[in-house]
This record gives structure tokens, sequence and C-alpha cells, in this order.
């Protein structure tokens, strides 16, 4: 539900058959629903990765929500969001960090700011 609430604010979407390979860069936020290797660099918008998706990059946006798996450093300007069965392989860099119980995070966590982690149950 969460993820579907992503989707609808993004108007660029990748499909869960869709293997991407390289460095993808947008100004407009972007859904992830199939699987990309590289780097993703999305200044000023929201990145979804959605459950089922697999990325091995990293991560640069303004926010990030995952519900699949990441396996790359994230680096989110406003906030991060890991949902239930998010699984992330790498570190994380952002002055907002949500974690909803069964999340995984392999990695370091760097909250900057006066902002707070926030743990969802």
């Amino acid at each position: 539900m969460a993820c579907e609430v992503a989707r609808m604010q993004n108007p660029a979407r990748r499909g869960s058959t869709l293997v991407i390979r390289g460095e993808i860069t947008a100004q407009e936020a972007l859904t992830i629903a199939g699987q990309v290797d590289g780097t993703i660099d999305v200044a000023g918008h929201i990145v979804t990765v959605e459950q089922g998706a697999f990325v091995a990059a990293d991560i640069s946006a303004a926010a990030i929500v995952v519900c699949g798996k990441v396996d790359g450093t994230l680096a989110a300007a406003t906030r991060i969001h890991l949902h239930a069965g998010a699984e992330v392989k790498g570190d994380l860099n952002t002055p907002r960090l949500a974690v909803e119980d069964g999340a995984v995070v392999q990695g370091k966590v760097l909250v900057k700011g006066q902002d707070r982690v926030t743990m969802v149950a």
C-alpha cells in the first residue's frame, strides 16, 4: 500500500521485466519495479524501489522509498523510508530515516541534522 501511494506520485516507471545497466539521471520522480545495475541520480525528486525490484546501484535523490532490495549507497536530501520487507546492503545518508519492522539494513547509517530516526511498527 505504501509503495502504491509513492507510485501514484511518480510519472516515470521502470517495469518488472525491465533490466537496465548503466547510469540513470532524471529530473522527475522515478519508480523501479525491475532490475537496475549502475547509478541513479534523481535530484529534487523521489525514487521508489518497489517490492520485488532489485537495484544494484548507488541512489541519490531528494527522498528514497524502498520496498524491494537495494545493494548500494543511499543518499537522500530529505528522507529515506524502508518499508517492511525492504533489504538494503549499503550505507544510508539522510537527515530523516524511517524503518518499518521487518526491514533489514547491512551498512552504516548516518543521520545528519536535527531530525530523527523513526521505527515504524
